[in-house]
């Protein structure tokens, strides 16, 4: 995936922003994990990161990654998931549709989806209760069309050696 340059400047802008508000220093190591999440498509982790980051040269450490990931998040240009027991997964957020996951307890793979009756939900229910929305989570938790596919496919043979073996 290429990088749009015209989203990464605004992030850029956002990030440079945020990082002389708290008082931090603008490294170059943090906005190179910043560039390289933008390029990224898709759901990542700290591990898959920081590794990417090593195989282009990047001198950065796992506690960078750890650490400019935490402030990507507090400035909301980064979303942080927790998948059910799984290590923490990230994806960028800055300019993309709200969307909803759906999560393989078998295998973990992670399915997007946008449905807008959802959004109306959440406008719905803010109104209603004079809350303001500011971002919502809906995460739901099941097993995938392959899965129920290798287990029907497991349970076949099963039966198909029972019906042998009698």
């Amino acid at each position: 995936m290429a990088l749009n340059e015209e989203t990464y400047n605004e992030v850029k802008k956002i990030f440079t922003a945020y990082l002389e508000n708290k008082s931090l220093r603008k490294t170059p190591e943090r906005f190179a994990i910043l560039e390289e999440i933008y390029t990224r498509e898709g759901h990542f982790d700290v591990e898959s990161l920081y590794i990417s980051m090593k195989n282009k040269n990047y001198r950065v450490s796992r506690a960078t990654v750890y650490n400019t990931l935490d402030l990507l998040v507090d400035c909301d240009l980064v979303s942080k998931h927790q998948f059910g027991k799984n290590m923490a997964q990230y994806e960028k957020c800055y300019g993309y549709r709200q969307h909803d996951h759906l999560i393989c307890t078998d295998c973990h793979k992670v399915i997007e989806f946008c449905d807008p009756r959802i959004h109306n939900i959440q406008t719905m229910i803010g109104e209603l209760l004079n809350f303001k929305v500011m971002h919502h989570s809906l995460n739901l938790y099941g097993v995938c069309a392959d899965c129920q596919a290798k287990t029907q496919h497991e349970k076949d043979q099963k039966e198909k050696q029972l019906n042998a073996d009698s």
